[in-house]
């Protein structure tokens, strides 16, 4: 999808692309701390073997992180370290039991997609992990994730076809894996223009074998969508 893509020269999706069945208040529906889980085993071992394979080394104190939507849990691999590795979420209990963060910001991406509380150029990578697919201001965040993103920087995005079915924006509920990487393609190619390099796919589902799921070894289908920061 994203090998050779004809991209429209005007962004094609609409506001109403981006409504969700359940328009209250994010902070409502994060409130309570959930800690479990949003993908299978075998999909959080992709993530993080495709982290391991794309972060800068382990144990750099000049390199800083961004989980955007963070949680409980990140999927960094294990003993993964840097100088900062920063959480940005919607519930503070979930982010304070996350062991590999070194400081967190409780914020609503949705409510503003400013994230004023950094600086420009200031971190090395950001992720996404599973929450790409609730954003309803995409264009707007990426545009401030490129902002405080490092000329040469990573931005990945990992999904699969789980979510809360309440809170996923209309596009994403209306269409399958193909278009979805195509839409999240679309955000970086559209936030800023040029801005970031062509963005690429990595399908890293662990299995593909349909008859795997009949015996219990199958396993959720796994994304990343990622471009880098255009160097100057």
């Amino acid at each position: 999808m994203l090998d050779a893509p004809e991209w429209p020269p005007v962004y094609p999706l609409q506001p109403r692309d981006f409504g969700r069945y359940d328009e209250t208040p994010d902070s409502d529906f994060y409130e309570s701390p959930r800690f479990v889980t949003h993908i299978d085993d075998k999909a959080i071992g992709a993530v993080t073997k495709w982290y391991g394979a794309n972060f800068p080394a382990s144990g750099q104190k000049d390199v800083a992180i961004l989980d955007m939507c963070s949680s409980w849990i990140s999927h960094f691999p294990q003993g993964y370290t840097a100088g900062r590795i920063c959480g940005l979420g919607m519930n503070e209990k979930e982010l304070a039991r996350n062991a590999v963060l070194t400081d967190y910001v409780v914020h609503d991406l949705n409510a503003n997609p400013e994230m004023a509380m950094f600086e420009d150029e200031s971190f090395d990578v950001i992720v996404n992990a599973v929450s790409v697919d609730y954003l309803n201001q995409p264009l707007k965040i990426f545009r401030d994730a490129h902002r405080i993103l490092k000329p040469g920087g990573l931005m990945a995005c990992s999904f699969s076809n789980r979510c809360f079915p309440t809170k996923v924006i209309d596009i994403w509920a209306k269409t399958g894996d193909v278009d979805h990487v195509w839409i999240v393609g679309s955000y970086f190619h559209y936030s800023v223009p040029g801005g970031f390099t062509a963005p690429k796919c990595d399908d890293i589902s662990p299995s593909r074998n349909p008859v795997d799921a009949l015996f219990g070894g199958g396993s959720d289908p796994m994304y990343v969508v990622y471009a880098r920061k255009a160097e100057a």
